[in-house]
This record gives C-alpha cells, structure tokens and sequence, in this order.
C-alpha cells in the first residue's frame, strides 16, 4: 500500500499480499494449516504464517510506519511476546497503573524467571529515570492508562529509555493508530489488543505488535514462530474487516465521549469523571502534544459505593460488561472486573476503588447514552 495515502484511506482498504495475482478487493481467508511445497508460495505453515495474517500485518505495519507487524490470539499474547524479549536478570521499568491482566502475567508468570519488574508512575519522568539502571532492558507503559486515563510523555519516555539501552514499548489500545502513533514519537514497539477499538465490534481476540527496528522484528519473528500463539486466519480477516471503518468509528466514539464526559461533570451523584479531553485534565496539554485526540473511553468515580452499584444495576442501554471498543457502550467495574488482580493497596492508591466505574462509549446516538445513565443515576 501507498504509505503517502491518508490514514482513513489505509484503513478502508485491504493490502493483497498473498502473491497469487487474484487480488480480491476483500482479503480472502486462507483458512488452511498447511501450504503446498511447490516452490511458488513463501507460505508453508499457517503457524508460521498465513496470507491472511499477512495482509492484517502489513496494513499495521503501514499505519504505524514500522519496518514489521504481528499478529497473536489476544492482547495478552501480544504482551507475552515482548516479555519474551527479556531473560533472566533482566530489569523492566513499567507503568504502576497497567491492565490488570498484564500486572497478574508479570507477578505470576515472568516474576518468576528472574525478571524484575519495577512499578512506576510514569507521569513522573524523575521517578522514570530514577528507575532506569544498566539492568533495564524494557520500559513498558500504556497511555492513556487503563482505567485511569492517565497520559504518559511517549517522547520523553522514550529518550530516556534509549540513552539507558533500554527499549519503549507503548500499549496503544486506546487511542489505536487513527489518535496515536508511537514509533512516530520514538517508541520501539506499539503494542494493541485488537480485541477492542481495531476489531470494533466484540466479536473475537486478537493482539498486534508494531516494531521499528529490524533486530526487534527478527526476534519478535522467532517468538510468533515458536510460541504458537499467532492469530488464526479467520480472526485476523474479522480485524481486517473491523478495521475498515475504524476512523469512522472513532471520531464517534470521541464525539460522544465528549457529551457524556460533560454531562457526569455536572451531575451531583459523580466524584470526578477522568477523560484526557476534557479541557480541565491535567493531561489535557500533553495529549494534545502527542496525539490527533483523545478517544471514547472514560473513567468516573460516583460519591459513594452504592451510587456506582445501583447504576450498574440499573443501566439497560449499556451492558454491564468487560472488554472495550466496539460499537456498544459497556460499562465495567474496575475493582472486581479488569484490575482484581492488582494489589489493594496499589489499587487505593491509584484511584481504583469502589466508587469507580469505567465506560466504553459506544457509538449509538449520544442522547440514548445520556438518558441511559440519567435514569440509571436517579435510580
């Protein structure tokens, strides 16, 4: 593909990449294990790779501007490759406020190879830097932060890592490449779960990795290959597919956040709404620095925890569900949903407690948002 076209123009059409000379307008799903050794196709093995995944790869490759993009089963597949980068005695400077789902791999699984993990909030560069040793091999971060919102300084950060030899990998699931590039502003790997903006209609798992540098392509080559975890052809055809209208989705999402962000700050029963658009964030500037904007999901805490039970309760139009970034808005519960595994004490000092409640702001019409949670606030 002309990486010179506009963004909405990649993303509304698919790269043929499988070396046949059909060329479908809609990539076809190689929905096979296995490739004839006729010498005629690169293909062999649908582990190793597949047309399919292919064409999903480059398509993110180009969005991203990297040299090299791959594709897993899930987002947490995804996270386990770059941890797979590492070896013991290694040091990894990462976000305090990750996935909870990342937090339980790190403490559970990699915390246990000889992998030090150094919690940080990276808001603070002095705390970044005051981290980083000759044993830093990573700096892994998301921004904005799940479920906080939190921004991160992706330029900075990762200066910071490179004068430490250390790499940046930045989890830009929210904001996805349409908001946000990351390799643009000095990263060496993007992270997605697919799963949620990219995929955009809660209809099956995936996870990408986007890498500027070629010795990290190649070993990240080596651990899709060899840890089996590579998406299968029919899913990555469902995240092409569900790309094809993500720039159109995502201004919905951000124009409807906008409106619900206003309307919970000026209703009695919310504590504080936390969403990087709003004017009054504290990461207002710096997002507007680093990114085209700023997204649909948003964070809020009720005044007491019963307020934000009884609107979980209560709400009919948005599910009461995890995950993210598809059509329908969801509502999640942080505290016992996303982030269960992350320790209390770090929770409470987060801002993760029981009054807390996230939104995935869909793309239904913004006053059937807003009416759903007025009544459910009332109730």
């Amino acid at each position: 593909m002309d990486n010179n076209l506009h963004i909405e123009t990649l993303l509304a059409n698919t790269p043929s990449v499988d070396g046949s000379g059909i060329a479908p307008v809609t990539g076809a799903i190689y929905q096979t294990s296995s490739f004839i050794n006729n010498g005629k196709t690169p293909y062999s093995y649908t582990r190793c790779d597949n047309p399919t995944r292919s064409a999903l790869e480059e398509k993110m490759r180009v969005l991203d501007g990297g040299v090299r993009a791959f594709a897993f089963a899930s987002g947490l597949a995804a996270v386990t490759a770059c941890f797979s980068l590492l070896q013991s005695g290694d040091e990894v400077v990462i976000s305090n406020d990750i996935y909870g789902g990342t937090y339980r791999l790190l403490e559970q699984i990699f915390g246990h190879f000889g992998i030090r993990f150094l919690l940080t909030d990276m808001s603070s560069l002095a705390e970044v830097e005051a981290n980083l040793s000759e044993r830093t091999k990573m700096v892994y971060f998301e921004t904005p932060t799940n479920p906080m919102l939190r921004v991160a300084d992706i330029r900075r950060i990762a200066a910071l890592a490179k004068r430490a030899g250390a790499i940046t990998v930045v989890d830009n699931t929210f904001l996805t490449p349409y908001f946000q590039r990351p390799l643009a502003l000095g990263a060496d790997i993007a992270l997605y779960s697919a799963t949620k903006f990219l995929c955009g209609h809660h209809d099956t798992s995936a996870g990408l990795l986007v890498t500027s540098d070629v010795s990290l392509a190649d070993r990240l080559a080596l651990i899709s290959r060899t840890e089996g975890a590579a998406l299968s052809p029919f899913d990555a055809f469902l995240i092409q597919r569900g790309m094809k209208t993500l720039a159109l989705r995502m201004e919905k999402h951000q124009q409807n956040a906008r409106a619900v962000a206003a309307f919970l700050k000026d209703h009695p029963s919310v504590a504080e709404v936390f969403w990087p658009g709003d004017e009054d964030s504290p990461d207002y500037a710096l997002s507007c620095s680093q990114s085209t904007g700023f997204g649909g999901m948003l964070s809020f805490a009720l005044k007491t925890r019963e307020q934000a039970l009884s609107l979980l309760e209560n709400v009919k139009l948005i599910k009461f569900a995890e995950s993210l970034g598809g059509t329908e808005s969801l509502i999640t519960y942080p505290l016992t949903q996303t982030h269960a595994s992350t320790p209390a004490p770090l929770r409470e000092k987060l801002g993760i407690t029981d009054r807390l409640v996230r939104l995935s702001v869909g793309i239904e019409q913004e006053n059937d948002i807003i009416g759903d949670l007025f009544v459910a606030l009332r109730a």
